[in-house]
């Protein structure tokens, strides 16, 4: 049932396929989304059935709606958020959660250089380049509503750089810096951008690290996934839901003087303010 949240409002999620992405259309839908645009740079089927889920969600058929598109690629991006526009009328909110983490492309826990050169492009493409050609696409549709959200899943490292992940911590620091700036400048078009932060969450991404972690090692998925969770106050990592909700809510009325904040979602695991 949904909860009129996001009553009236065209939302595009990007890498919705899976974990968090998903979890977001879902929480989208049960918050009364109008429509909500799924996209993946890989699987059409696997978007559809997400874009079905929320037609389940919604008690309405078209509420979701699947589109394929690399994000690396700013042709694809305009391409996206015009068939968005086009099919719902309107559109409000873009989040930008498409990105390829560090075993992607091959550039695992290591000193900053000996990451892959290649991997670094690859990387830059979708985390950094992905949002912005998104954005910049999205912006004319928020300014046109007169009320507009952009927001970014990136990660906690940009208020406290991860040991190891020089490369992702990079990233990640260019998107929020953006951001922030960005915030500024839309403000007066009555458009918010804000970052959230997930720690540690139970996705297919998650199990995939702590594989590698565990392999390299030499002790198992289950007790690197235990000593992530031992790190987190709360003595657990989060479940993708969690993520979701505060994303519908920064994406909400309710967040409206709420702009250029990066929230962490991470149960209380960052060390700083």
């Amino acid at each position: 049932m949904a909860d009129g949240l996001l009553s009236g409002k065209f939302a595009i999620i990007t890498g919705a396929g899976r974990g968090m992405g998903r979890a977001m259309a879902r929480a989208f839908a049960a918050a009364g989304a109008a429509g909500v645009c799924v996209t993946s740079g890989s699987s059409l089927g696997e978007i559809r059935k997400v874009a079905d889920e929320i037609d389940d969600i919604a008690g309405r058929k078209g509420t979701g709606l699947a589109i394929t598109a690399d994000v690396r690629e700013r042709a694809a991006c305009a391409h996206a958020v015009e068939q968005a526009a086009r099919s719902f009328g309107a559109l409000h909110i873009l989040v930008n959660n498409a990105g390829l983490g560090m075993k992607n492309v091959g550039a695992s826990r290591s000193a900053f250089w000996d990451c892959d050169p290649d991997g670094w492009e690859k990387l830059m493409g979708v985390n950094v380049n992905g949002p912005f050609h998104m954005a910049r696409a999205a912006a004319k549709h928020l300014i046109a509503a007169g009320w507009g959200r952009i927001i970014n899943v990136i990660s906690t490292s940009v208020k406290q750089p991860l040991p190891g992940l020089g490369v992702s911590n990079t990233i990640r620091g260019a998107v929020a810096s953006w951001a922030k700036t960005w915030a500024t400048e839309v403000a007066p078009m009555n458009i918010t951008v804000n970052n959230v932060l997930p720690g540690a969450t139970g996705t297919q991404r998650l199990s995939s690290l702590a594989e590698a972690k565990a392999e390299k090692s030499g002790t198992t998925p289950e007790a690197v996934l235990a000593s992530m969770a031992a790190q987190v106050p709360m003595g657990r990592t989060a479940e993708p839901e969690e993520i979701a909700r505060a994303i519908a809510f920064l994406a909400s009325p309710s967040a409206n003087y709420i702009s250029g904040i990066n929230l962490p979602v991470d149960g209380g695991r960052t060390g700083c303010l």
